[in-house]
C-alpha cells in the first residue's frame, strides 16, 4: 500500500478509546470482583481512579486509595495484602471474560477513523490493561463490529509489566515493522496510557469525554446538554492535564483533525 502519511502508526488503547464507551466494561466488574471476592463495597468512582494500569496492578492502586483503604481496615483490622489482590483477581478474571464482549460496540465513528488511517497507509496497533485472555474474548467481539487492529498487546504479553511503561506499545512498533517512535501516535482516555505513549517517545492524544475520566455512558453523552458536557469536559481535562497529552480532544472522531496537525508539525522538523 502507497503511504500518503508522514505518520507510520497509531497505537490505540481498546475501552474508552475504540470500544466500549465510558469504559464500563472494567469499572463495573471491579466493583463487582471486590463484592464477590470479601463483601466488600467499592464505587465507581473509586474503580475508576486507577484505570490504565495492569488489572492486577489496577486492584492493589484501588486498595491504596485512602477511602478504600480505612473502609478495608475498619472491616478486616488491617490493610490489603498481596493475597487479598490474588483473590479478588481471581474473582474479576471470569466475570470480565464473561461480560467483555458485551461492551466491544466500537465508539461512535471509531472504525470510519481507523478506516481512514489505514487507507493513507497508517499502520494501526493497540494496547489494553486487560490481559491476553480477556483479549483473547474481546478482540473476536469487536472484529464482528468491523474493528481489526494491525496488532494488540495485552498488559500480561511481556514480562516487564504494564503501563505507564513503554514495552506494551513498543511491543506494538516492532511487530508493526516501524522505523520512528517520532512518526507514531498513542492515543488514551487515561493517564497511565498517555504516560505510556511519552515513555515511547510517541505523540499523545488523549480523549476526554469516551473514556474512563468522564464516566458517561453514550446515551447519557448524547442527551447532556452542552453546559453538562462543559463539565465532564472540564473534570476530565484537569485528571488528563497531569500526563500532558499534546492534544486533547473529546472522542475519536475529532481524531483526524489531529493527525493533520501532527502531519503539518512533522514535516516542519517538529518532535514529540
Amino acid at each position: 500500500m502507497t503511504t500518503s502519511s508522514s505518520v507510520q502508526a497509531v497505537i490505540f488503547d481498546w475501552a474508552g478509546t475504540i470500544v466500549d464507551f465510558g469504559s464500563f466494561a472494567p469499572t463495573s466488574i471491579f466493583v463487582e470482583a471486590f463484592k464477590q471476592g470479601f463483601d466488600f463495597d467499592i464505587n465507581l468512582e473509586e474503580a475508576r481512579a486507577p484505570m490504565g494500569l495492569g488489572k492486577w496492578d489496577h486492584i492493589q492502586a484501588v486498595g491504596k486509595l485512602p477511602s478504600v483503604d480505612a473502609r478495608w481496615q475498619a472491616q478486616f483490622g488491617r490493610a490489603m495484602n498481596e493475597s487479598d489482590i490474588d483473590a479478588i483477581y481471581a474473582a474479576f478474571m471470569p466475570l470480565q471474560k464473561a461480560k467483555v464482549a458485551d461492551h466491544a460496540a466500537p465508539i461512535l465513528n471509531a472504525i470510519e477513523v481507523v478506516d481512514g488511517l489505514k487507507a493513507k497507509g497508517i499502520k494501526i496497533g493497540s494496547c489494553s490493561g486487560y490481559p491476553r485472555e480477556v483479549m483473547d474474548v474481546l478482540i473476536p467481539a469487536a472484529r464482528d463490529y468491523g474493528y481489526q487492529p494491525d496488532c494488540v498487546v495485552a498488559t500480561d504479553d511481556l514480562p516487564q509489566g504494564g503501563r505507564p511503561a513503554a514495552h506494551m506499545a513498543l511491543k506494538n512498533l516492532l511487530e508493526l515493522q516501524v522505523s520512528d517512535v517520532r512518526r507514531c501516535i498513542k492515543v488514551d482516555d487515561a493517564a497511565p496510557g498517555i504516560t505510556e505513549g511519552h515513555n515511547a517517545g510517541m505523540w499523545t492524544v488523549a480523549l476526554l469525554l469516551s473514556g474512563n475520566e468522564a464516566g458517561l455512558t453514550f446515551e447519557q453523552y448524547q442527551n447532556a446538554a452542552p453546559a453538562a458536557l462543559d463539565v465532564a469536559r472540564a473534570t476530565a481535562r484537569e485528571k488528563l492535564s497531569a500526563s500532558k497529552p499534546h492534544y486533547m480532544i473529546d472522542t475519536i472522531a475529532d481524531f483526524p483533525e489531529v493527525v493533520a496537525d501532527i502531519e503539518r508539525r512533522i514535516a516542519a522538523g517538529e518532535r514529540p
